[in-house]
């Protein structure tokens, strides 16, 4: 039942907590139940919006956004927030006009309603506004590494490269330990060749820091390539440590990969950096021919730009690539490791690049596309 002893504020002040908790059911009853009580409360109906928007209730949260911006026109997190629904729909010159009246409003030096903006562009590949709106956090903000950043993620994705390098290293020159901007740098210069200062960048961050078994693969690789360390130095082992937690229990294919990972060309010794692309390759040829093993079944994903995917999950993603200009004519392993690097540093959610599955449901869960079947 309501409580009536309870302030507006006191509604908004729960259902923030349940909602940065993830629990947006319970937010969205809290809520229901502090708008019976004050219906008039523009927090609580900018609350609903932002519940229902992470809930792909889409047509739910706009009403809600909507009906904020009715007691309030110059709501600034109710224009964010229908700027980002209005996305959903297809609705591109409405949203910027709704994310553009946030700035009007004086609004362009708060770091994080910019930032917010900026990636809602970014998750619909609205990737040039996007990059003005994270340019925008950095003009007011010039030493938030965060904002640095993203404009680099911004840059990559344009097919913009060497200004994504500057910037990825701009951002570490503010923050040394922002560590998904050293990794994200660390893998660019490993995609150029560039592998001993790819390493560099590497071990500059913490094994805890890596959420995706690939990049510690590239790791151990570079360290046993260029250090010529053997297979049980103890430099190896907190990185061997980390790629167990991230694997979770070893299968037969497991063992059979860690055995290929330490054996040469020839069966002994360790192998040149040139063939590492070599490597990455044959990892993902195995570990889809396990899967296939398993499971042949076709499924179907919808992307924010209301795409529909169909097929295996591999060939989702190798649809997925081939749409994203900055990955035609690449590797399905870059693609992976790019796109989870891009979703984590966007959403904050850590999603694995070891698998197509284990991909698109980090992504599912990440916001980032939803899985139909």
């Amino acid at each position: 039942m309501p409580d009536p002893f309870l302030s507006s504020d006191e509604y908004d002040e729960r259902a923030h907590q349940l909602y940065n908790e993830g629990q947006y059911d319970e937010a969205t009853e809290l809520l229901r139940t502090g708008l019976r009580l004050y219906p008039d409360a523009v927090e609580l109906q900018v609350g609903m919006g932002y519940a229902r928007l992470a809930r792909e209730e889409f047509a739910w949260a706009r009403r809600s956004f909507e009906a904020a911006l009715v007691i309030d026109p110059e709501h600034e997190e109710a224009l964010a927030g229908l700027g980002e629904v209005l996305l959903k729909f297809g609705e591109r010159a409405a949203a910027l006009g709704c994310f553009d009246r946030v700035l009007a409003l004086g609004f362009d030096q708060d770091l994080d309603l910019v930032l917010q903006m900026g990636r809602a562009l970014f998750r619909e590949s609205q990737l040039e506004p996007a990059r003005r709106y994270f340019e925008t956090a950095v003009r007011a903000h010039p030493d938030s590494a965060e904002a640095v950043a993203c404009v680099g993620y911004a840059a990559h994705r344009l097919a913009q490269e060497q200004d994504a390098l500057d910037w990825l290293r701009r951002a570490l020159t503010i923050e040394p330990r922002h560590a998904e901007a050293r990794i994200y740098l660390a893998n660019l210069l490993y995609d150029r060749g560039d592998y001993e200062a790819a390493l560099g960048e590497f071990d500059a961050a913490d094994p805890e820091d890596h959420w995706d078994e690939l990049g510690i693969w590239r790791v151990l690789e570079l360290k046993k390539s260029i250090y010529r360390l053997p297979d049980d130095d103890p430099e190896l082992k907190p990185w061997l440590m980390r790629l167990a937690d991230l694997a979770g229990d070893e299968d037969p294919t497991d063992l059979l990969l860690a055995e290929l990972e330490a054996a040469g060309p020839d069966g002994t010794g360790m192998r040149d950096p040139a063939q590492l692309e070599l490597f990455s390759t044959l990892l993902t040829e195995l570990q889809e021919m396990h899967r296939r093993s398993r499971s042949g079944e076709v499924h179907r994903v919808a992307t924010r730009d209301g795409v529909h995917l169909i097929g295996t999950w591999e060939e989702i993603v190798r649809g997925m690539r081939d749409r994203d200009a900055a990955y035609v004519g690449r590797t399905i392993e870059e693609f992976l490791l790019g796109a989870a690097a891009r979703g984590r540093a966007l959403t904050g959610v850590a999603i694995p690049a070891t698998d197509a599955q284990s991909f698109l449901r980090g992504c599912a869960e990440a916001g980032l596309l939803r899985i139909v079947r």
